[in-house]
């Protein structure tokens, strides 16, 4: 069952379940019609909530999975340049937001790992935390 015939499903279990425990009572029929109405607009409530939290897992999980593809095209760029060397360079996503880690040979290495992170679709910005190998 999908999210709409679930909520469908509730709302006349609710409804049939007050109506038919308002007739078993003493007392007006229009007092009964309200105990369904409210029940309906409870179970509607109810349902949007779950449709929003449903949407909003299915909308993490999309950046989830955007993070991933751009974390891979960056490492595969990396490792492609001669001067660079995948192994010292940690990469991680983030919203769209790369950040480059690790010890690198020069400066020269820094500069060309974040030019081709910019270069790359998608990546929304770029934070970097590499250092240069110390020479002692």
């Amino acid at each position: 069952m999908n999210v709409s015939y679930k909520g469908i499903f509730v709302v006349v279990l609710l409804a049939s379940v007050l109506g038919l425990s308002a007739c078993k009572q003493e007392g007006s029929a229009e007092k009964a019609g309200q105990k369904i109405d409210k029940a309906v607009e409870q179970s509607e409530k109810k349902i949007d909530q779950a449709a929003d939290k449903t949407g909003k897992k299915i909308e993490q999980a999309g950046e989830y999975m955007d993070d991933t593809a751009l974390t891979a095209k960056v490492k595969a760029e990396i490792a492609k340049d001669p001067l660079l060397k995948v192994s010292q360079i940690t990469v991680t996503t983030t919203k769209g937001i790369v950040r480059l880690s690790g010890v690198v040979d020069t400066n020269q290495s820094i500069d060309r790992a974040l030019e081709i992170t910019r270069n790359i679709k998608g990546v929304q910005a770029t934070e970097n935390s590499l250092v240069v190998k110390s020479t002692n």
